[in-house]
């Protein structure tokens, strides 16, 4: 990934970039006052993003609550504006794109919610909420083609298709995040953003939808952002990650380098967090506990936006802004210490 260098947009098997965010920003603005409404304010949620995401591949992206893990996919997708940057879909910039322009995109980038109780209408029936998107593109000539791609669908991602009758209410919650799935197969797509798709369900099913997606990715050729917190599921799903801190990325790299040469004060925090099965193991490594709390992106701290909490700052911390720099082969950092 980039900041002011340049990432490379083909992986070593010669893979092109699908989507590659450059420069990406999303300020939220503070408004007062009740009647005269006005702007003293800027919540900045991403600042500053460069990124690629690689045919095929799965970019898992983690980090704290509020980090702007799930703006960018939201960006990505064109579901909030971009207040800066350029995002490109296969080449496509996308940003500056009317909604009818957006339209046809549409079909090939789709998301899968976090929450599958909010995310369905518990008006339809799963068969209307997965045949919506069919007919809002017009993909089907008559009714009986869309219950056969319905059926297909379902069938597609565990659930029997008896169940195109129900609402949503009447499923479990691991069926119901199916159904969110089935939805964005529907139009066939190439890029899907799993936004946090297993935090709102029981640990049971957690697995089951992961080996799903995998299952569902070498079958249909798709690209994830996968996005998430637990850095276990993470670690099983994705080729590489992007490790987030209050709207900036603070380390990429493949998911095997990651794991075991971090190199981010951050990134080892986060990853000494994570239990390990082994006692004897668990019992000797070294603990990172951090100081203090993440600060407000409405006014993020000066210089490098870790280093309040950074256990290695130094007094240029607080005025340098870091760059991504490749430190080791595809392994980028931003941080003047390392």
């Amino acid at each position: 990934m980039i900041s002011q260098a340049k990432e490379k947009i083909t992986s070593p098997d010669g893979n092109s970039a699908i989507v590659e965010v450059r420069h990406l920003k999303k300020y939220f603005p503070v408004l007062s006052g009740i009647i005269a409404r006005r702007t003293v304010g800027w919540v900045k949620a991403v600042d500053d993003v460069s990124f690629v995401i690689r045919r095929g591949e799965t970019l898992g992206l983690v980090g704290e609550s509020g980090c702007g893990k799930t703006t960018i996919g939201r960006c990505i997708l064109q579901l909030e504006p971009a207040t800066a940057g350029e995002i490109l879909y296969e080449g496509e910039e996308m940003t500056r794109k009317t909604e009818a322009e957006m339209r046809p995109l549409r079909r090939k980038l789709q998301i899968v919610f976090q929450d599958p109780y909010s995310s369905l209408n518990p008006r339809m029936t799963i068969g209307q909420i997965i045949s919506e998107p069919i007919w809002v593109h017009g993909l089907t000539k008559n009714g009986a083609s869309y219950r056969d791609r319905v059926d297909e669908l379902l069938t597609v991602v565990g659930l029997n298709p008896l169940m195109a009758s129900r609402y949503p209410h009447q499923l479990s919650g691991g069926q119901r995040q199916r159904v969110g799935i089935a939805r964005a197969l529907a139009l066939e797509p190439n890029f899907i953003v799993c936004d946090e798709p297993i935090s709102a369900l029981d640990v049971s099913i957690q697995a089951q939808i992961i080996n799903l997606l995998e299952e569902l990715q070498e079958r249909f050729g798709l690209t994830y952002l996968f996005i998430a917190h637990d850095l276990s599921v993470v670690r099983h799903i994705s080729d590489r990650i992007a490790v987030m801190y209050l709207g900036k990325v603070v380390e990429i790299a493949e998911r095997q380098e990651l794991y075991e040469n971090p190199l981010h004060p951050y990134t080892k925090a986060l990853l000494s967090a994570v239990p390990i099965p082994d006692p004897v193991i668990e019992s000797k490594r070294e603990r990172i506990v951090l100081r203090g709390e993440v600060s407000s992106a409405a006014s993020p701290p000066s210089g490098c936006v870790f280093h309040p909490r950074c256990p290695i700052a130094i007094e240029a911390c607080n005025q340098e802004v870091p760059e991504l720099r490749e430190i080791r082969p595809a392994h980028w950092v931003a941080c003047i210490r390392v």
